[in-house]
């Protein structure tokens, strides 16, 4: 019999191990952290880094456009004649992503522009993806009026306006103003060492784009508005300037030199009226200018002076003590011998005064003076007089010339730094330095700033700067403004100017520089160049030098003339070269400035001796 249902055992259910228990609560508690750690994330996104990433996404959505400054322009000293200012023009660009056919696009637009076809067919083609490729900078009405013509899709190119920079008295002092480079920076002269105060302040505007960066809206409300630059009054007399350049241009002509170059200054403020060099540039086509044209070989240029430094070694002397103005000097009849080395006249002398050391332009004479100076006493007038370094004039390409140090000197120097040589300076380093003649021993900073449009203190601050850190030294001196430091006393300076030097014109190398009406002074220098294959000096090549100035016994305006290695004619001395031109330039310059002619001064007076060291 079987037995009864109700009566079978019932089984115990199967209960999950140990382990797995763990394993799904171990699932669970990872599963939940993750999903906290999530709603954490989300709470902080939404309520702790909202403005952030509210302002990422505008950062993404949000360009902002420079706009440029206007410069401000330049002029003359009288702020009536505009020597550079600045236009406005358009300029064309292109959109290569949106050019469906790059060939014949690129063909149309270059017959249009004047471009060369294949180079602008080969721009678009590595830019093929760019949303945005200059075509031409500053393209003329013509032009664009021809690239409208041609109908082409409105979002494959467009206009941009821009700046551009015009000097309306083209290669008229174009060495000195400079030029500014296609995208507004300036490159050289006062162009680029004002640009602080000439540049102005650029702008911006923002505009919001899509998500194909694409420009949807431009709002002014946040645009920041461009500051123009300042209006710079400048030195230069373009009167002056013009003939100093004219003159410039037939020493060229009738003498070949490699190059020729012209200062004119006032002595007593430094102002610069005029600065020519040859050759020379049109800054308004800067892509057709000769290699040898940029330079500005009067502030550049490096060359041993010659006999123009004499005058300032005998001022530096008699203002030492250690020559007396009414005493002689034996010159040996034109042979010296200093140790190993014999010293040549290109006359034979005797006796000379002191005075005729100068105008005679002695090197044994000068070589006795410089015996007595000592090497250091030499060095020492050298510095005074602002050599081996620069002389703060506003052009950043200025060079400090060359001046060896002391313990570099020998016994050679003894004789050849009196006499110019060993020595390299600039043309404006060289009528700085004759300024201490010219304005009572006071040394003079030139400057081709005359007023300029200021905000407050902060320009003529930043000029105080810009002459810190060209010259180490401050342009507040104690003599005046732009007066560097008093180097000679006034009346060994008026000695120098109104008796030797008076008489270099009247009787000795400078005669061709006599004008009627005025009593000139003046010095010639006549520097041999260095043969660079020999090392040796040439005799053929050299650097002749004038500089003079007027009235003698009141002087208002000092010229230099510098010509450097003429080619043709002859003689080739300072007195015949750039005398006659500096001459010209000196009488213009005085009828310019309305100075009325002087009378005739007497050259026999020496001043008085000086016997202790200032």
């Amino acid at each position: 019999m079987l037995p009864a249902p109700c009566d079978e055992p019932i089984a115990e259910p199967t209960r999950p191990s140990a382990a797995l228990v763990w394993r799904t609560r171990i699932l669970a508690a990872v599963v939940l952290g993750l999903w906290g750690v999530l709603a954490a994330r989300l709470i902080q996104i939404q309520w702790m880094g909202h403005a952030d990433f509210s302002q990422q996404a505008s950062r993404q959505q949000v360009v902002y456009e420079e706009i440029p400054a206007r410069p401000g322009d330049i002029l003359d000293r009288d702020g009536r004649v505009v020597l550079a200012t600045t236009v406005s023009a358009k300029s064309v660009y292109v959109v290569p992503s949106r050019v469906r056919k790059l060939e014949p696009f690129a063909e149309a637009v270059a017959k249009a522009l004047h471009l060369d076809r294949n180079q602008f067919h080969a721009r678009l083609k590595r830019y093929c993806k760019k949303h945005f490729l200059w075509a031409k900078r500053r393209a003329d009405d013509e032009e664009i009026e021809q690239l409208r013509k041609l109908d082409l899709p409105a979002r494959t190119w467009g206009l941009r306006d821009e700046y551009v920079r015009r000097y309306p008295l083209g290669r008229l002092a174009a060495h000195v103003i400079g030029l500014r480079d296609i995208d507004g920076r300036g490159r050289s002269g006062l162009e680029r060492a004002l640009d602080p105060l000439i540049g102005g302040r650029p702008g911006r505007r923002r505009l919001a784009r899509d998500a194909l960066g694409r420009v949807i809206d431009v709002q002014d409300d946040w645009a920041q508005p461009p500051q123009r630059g300042r209006a710079i009054a400048t030195t230069l007399d373009i009167m002056i300037q013009l003939y100093a350049e004219r003159q410039l241009d037939a020493v060229m002509e009738k003498w070949r030199p490699r190059h020729a170059m012209a200062i004119v200054m006032v002595p007593q403020t430094g102002e610069i009226l005029a600065m020519a060099t040859r050759p020379t540039f049109d800054p308004n086509t800067p892509d057709k200018v000769d290699d040898d044209a940029w330079l500005n070989y009067a502030v550049s240029a490096v060359f041993e002076p010659g006999s123009t430094i004499k005058p300032l070694i005998v001022a530096w002397a008699l203002d030492r003590g250690v020559v007396a103005a009414d005493e002689t000097f034996d010159c040996e009849w034109g042979a010296y011998r200093m140790g190993r080395r014999v010293l040549h006249d290109h006359h034979r002398y005797g006796e000379l005064s002191l005075a005729d050391v100068l105008v005679k332009s002695s090197n044994i004479g000068m070589a006795k003076i410089g015996q007595r100076l000592t090497n250091r006493g030499l060095y020492q007038a050298l510095i005074a007089f602002g050599f081996g370094r620069r002389t703060g004039v506003e052009l950043a390409e200025e060079a400090a010339g060359k001046l060896r140090p002391l313990d570099q000197w020998d016994g050679y120097s003894t004789g050849s730094v009196p006499m110019g040589q060993e020595i390299g300076v600039t043309a404006i380093q060289l009528i700085a330095a004759y300024t201490a003649l010219a304005n009572d021993g006071r040394l003079v900073r030139p400057t081709f700033v005359r007023f300029h449009e200021s905000e407050g203190e902060q320009a003529d601050n930043w000029l105080s700067r810009f002459y810190l850190r060209i010259t180490g030294s401050s342009p507040d001196s104690p003599f005046g403004p732009n007066v560097v430091s008093e180097t000679v006393h006034p009346d060994v300076a008026r000695w120098i100017v109104q008796v030797p030097l008076t008489d270099v014109v009247r009787r000795g190398t400078g005669r061709k520089a006599q004008l009627d009406g005025f009593t000139v002074f003046g010095k010639t220098g006549t520097a041999q160049k260095t043969d660079p294959e020999t090392g040796q000096y040439s005799d053929t090549k050299y650097i002749c030098s004038f500089i003079c100035g007027a009235p003698a016994d009141s002087p208002r305006v000092l010229v230099l003339v510098v010509v450097d290695e003429p080619s043709v004619g002859g003689p080739h001395f300072g007195g015949t070269v750039a005398a006659p031109a500096a001459a010209a330039i000196l009488r213009h310059s005085l009828r310019r400035l309305g100075i009325p002619p002087s009378p005739d001064i007497a050259t026999t007076s020496p001043p008085p001796r000086i016997s202790s060291e200032r």
